[in-house]
């Protein structure tokens, strides 16, 4: 009497099993790459937008970029923001970091020095090689307190500091 076998041998579902264990490892460290780039894409956006907003605002006003009078300090992000989203409304809404606000996007008008006739953005990128490190500004001038400097794109680099200033 012959007897027939069917289904799978247990070497033969652990095999399997650990094919699909490999295979999902790949897909989700790929995609952590990928948001981490979608995540730096929208920094920068959100940087040129509103520096494209802040120029707008320089345009009509007599009072130069806005922000306090103190220098060396980045900290006018704040006053920035109210002055974008309130009165003529630059902006509906300022854009926030979308890393959750781990690394927040900072702004610093000139002190008393320039009559705020200058300033500078900044986020920090999640990636050490983005290529927007290329093409910011890298050096600052003390009056505007923000630090600047990273590798431009080369890594390693723990800064990785994308700079806008007009």
């Amino acid at each position: 009497m012959k007897r027939d076998k069917k289904g799978f041998t247990l070497i033969e579902l652990l095999v399997v099993i650990a094919i699909i264990g490999i295979l999902a490892t790949i897909v989700l460290v790929s995609l952590n790459t990928a948001r981490q780039k979608a995540r730096d894409a929208r920094r920068v956006g959100d940087i040129r937008q509103i520096a494209l907003a802040l120029e707008m605002y320089y345009d009509d006003t007599t009072t130069g970029y806005p922000g306090d009078d103190e220098a060396a300090t980045c900290d006018d992000w704040a006053l920035m923001e109210a002055a974008l989203e309130g009165g003529v409304g630059y902006m509906t809404q300022v854009p926030t970091d979308p890393g959750g606000g781990s690394t927040a996007y900072l702004y610093n008008a000139g002190g008393a020095s320039n009559s705020r006739q200058d300033y500078v953005l900044r986020a920090q990128l999640e990636s050490p090689t983005n290529t927007a490190l290329v093409t910011d500004v890298d050096t600052t001038s003390p009056a505007l307190g923000c630090v600047c400097t990273d590798n431009n794109g080369v890594s390693p680099d723990a800064n990785r500091y994308y700079c806008v200033q007009p």
